[in-house]
């Protein structure tokens, strides 16, 4: 009975763990990919990237089920601690949420090239902080993952109202150019979509951190239960910026030790 118990521990901690974090990883590319593409839309550099983007989405989705299908055998099992057991049903809806993220991460990739097809697209101001806001979102759920960090799935939560703000603002400024100018209507329309594919994105990543915090503590704190959020008169897209003034561009930044870096061709 040791040997079995012994032998589920380093299958779960070892084998599943691993699982997930390599195709967050992967996920994680494709979407810095597709942030990079879409924010340096006219650099010559990042034109390849939206058919990097394309190759990656099998590889994820075959993930999704090798995951899946471990975390079914797994369940077989038997019995399990509340820690083993809250570890596979994360497991289960964080692949889930991933891959979702990898969809996302095409849509945007199939924006940037209908955008590179249109004549008069400017990118929004905003469109870049709002990048940075969900690329640091992502790479820091994914840290949570590596190393159970409740107070890092704490922040992604924290973050989510500023990725919203940002999604309004540029909507309220694309509505207001393409109501004086019908020729940016087709241009604003691709960028409209890509924010809100970027909210989105930013949605699933609170959902992987929301289940961290419950593998590693047993809390569930979707809707906001067991979160404490302050608020004030600051603007939460500055507090953002202010206590983020080196944004991670990918989780390499939070754990270079632990997983190799995501290479991707920055403008």
């Amino acid at each position: 009975m040791a040997a079995t118990t012994g032998l589920t521990e380093v299958v779960l901690y070892d084998t599943l763990v691993n699982y997930l974090v390599s195709m967050a990883r992967t996920v994680e590319g494709a979407m810095n990919r597709a942030l990079d593409a879409i924010v340096s839309l006219e650099n010559p550099r990042t034109s390849v990237l939206p058919g990097e983007v394309f190759l990656l989405e099998p590889r994820i989705n075959e993930m999704e089920i090798v995951i899946d299908e471990h975390a079914i055998r797994l369940l077989r099992r038997g019995s399990f601690c509340d820690d083993e057991m809250r570890l596979i049903v994360a497991a289960l809806k964080i692949t889930n949420d991933l891959e979702r993220i990898g969809d996302l991460a095409v849509n945007l990739a199939e924006c940037v090239v209908s955008l590179r097809e249109m004549q008069g697209a400017q990118v929004p101001e905003e469109l870049a902080p709002m990048a940075s806001a969900v690329r640091a979102m992502v790479s820091k759920s994914l840290g949570a993952l590596i190393f159970r960090n409740v107070e890092m799935a704490t922040q992604v939560l924290e973050s989510d109202d500023v990725v919203d703000q940002y999604r309004d603002r540029i909507f309220e400024k694309l509505l207001q150019h393409m109501t004086q100018e019908p020729t940016l209507v087709g241009p604003g329309m691709q960028f409209i979509l890509a924010t809100r594919h970027l909210e989105r994105i930013a949605d699933h990543a609170t959902n992987i951190a929301e289940d961290i915090i419950f593998w590693v503590r047993g809390l569930d704190v979707r809707h906001g239960r067991g979160i404490a959020v302050h608020h004030g008169d600051t603007d939460p897209a500055d507090s953002f910026s202010a206590g983020n003034s080196a944004i991670t561009e990918n989780s390499h930044a939070l754990h270079s030790d632990v997983t190799p870096a995501c290479e991707t061709e920055r403008a």
